[in-house]
């Protein structure tokens, strides 16, 4: 496996403009949400609760293993992420109990991947996920990471990071001159 190292920069390395970070913090947001919304219509429920809202549903187990996930590579973030996706998953199910929700769902995520390839417009890099899958995961990672750094938590990661990325990058322009 990686290291959130490794992960934050080389998906980084084709963040680096601020206008396009600027997009992932909308187009993303709006991705996720949007696509837990279509789990949560997957009709399919591991344990049931008395609450009409609450479930353990395939949501709710994607969004333990993501988080398991991002609590191996890098616990501080992970606890953020986790912070976030609550209210998600709330909202999410809230929504899909709606006639209409898959549509909402899908109205959102083609909003989502809009704003995020406006953003790649202004960086004049492809999306990370193009060369790796994996970097679908890192995007809502990579985030908290910004908001992290944008408080003045985790400067040693910033660090270390930072000029990674921006040796991949130029790796990246002289393959593409050389093309």
């Amino acid at each position: 496996m990686k290291s959130a190292v490794e992960q934050l920069s080389t998906y980084k390395s084709v963040h680096l403009n601020p206008s396009n970070i600027k997009t992932h913090f909308f187009g993303v947001p709006l991705i996720i949400w949007s696509a837990f919304v279509g789990l949560n219509l997957i009709p399919i429920d591991f344990a049931v609760f008395d609450d009409p809202v609450i479930h353990f549903n395939v949501a709710t187990v994607f969004a333990l293993v993501v988080l398991g996930y991002y609590f191996m590579l890098h616990a501080k973030l992970a606890f953020g992420l986790t912070l976030f996706i609550i209210p998600v998953l709330y909202t999410s199910s809230v929504v899909a109990q709606y006639a209409g929700a898959g549509y909402l769902a899908i109205a959102t995520f083609v909003v989502g991947w809009i704003i995020q390839f406006i953003g790649h417009k202004y960086e004049k890099a492809k999306p990370a996920f193009v060369d790796d899958l994996n970097q679908l995961l890192i995007g809502p990672f990579f985030l908290m990471a910004e908001v992290y750094f944008k408080l003045g938590f985790e400067k040693e990661l910033l660090a270390e990071i930072t000029p990674i990325a921006r040796d991949k990058r130029r790796a990246l322009e002289a393959a593409k001159k050389a093309k």
